[in-house]
């Protein structure tokens, strides 16, 4: 029989042991891997949980929390234990270093608090100061340093806890 061109060509190239053209094609593969990757970064971005009708854990709380005298600062008046002493926007003078009512009312209070045998807060010297947030750090400071002056060592500004996204 004779072998036609094409057939010589054929056992040219198919040979034992030089065998040519049968490597890994990586194109396919690193198309699936792609899609694969986007496809993992879309649904772990965009997903929700889903509705579940489940009931959370009740939490307790060991220590209770301790007893202090809370000053609330608006845009309108100080505060102390919700009664109001001063104008907020008179503290804005900067002639005014220490606020005399707001210290004439802590003195008050510590005479009462000893007074009453409720010298938990009295006695811890600690003050819980509520701010809002638009009012200057100047007046906050002058506050503080009345406070201080008064012999309220411990001064702590309450904030809210912004969400975790």
């Amino acid at each position: 029989m004779i072998n036609s061109r094409r057939m010589k060509r054929m056992e040219r190239n198919n040979k034992k042991g030089a065998i040519k053209g049968l490597g890994i094609n990586l194109i396919p593969m690193m198309d699936v891997l792609c899609v694969l990757v986007f496809f993992l970064l879309f649904h772990s971005f965009n997903s929700t949980l889903p509705d579940a009708q489940i009931a959370l854990p009740a939490s307790t709380v060991e220590a209770r929390p301790r007893e202090t005298i809370a000053i609330v600062v608006s845009p309108e008046t100080v505060m102390v234990q919700s009664e109001p002493v001063v104008d907020t926007p008179s503290l804005l003078d900067d002639s005014i270093g220490l606020v005399r009512e707001l210290r004439d009312r802590l003195k008050q209070l510590e005479s009462e608090m000893v007074g009453l045998g409720t010298s938990v807060a009295a006695e811890s010297k600690e003050i819980t100061l509520l701010a809002d947030k638009t009012i200057p750090f100047k007046v906050l400071k002058k506050i503080m340093s009345t406070c201080t002056a008064s012999g309220y060592g411990r001064i702590s500004l309450a904030v809210v806890q912004k969400a975790e996204k």
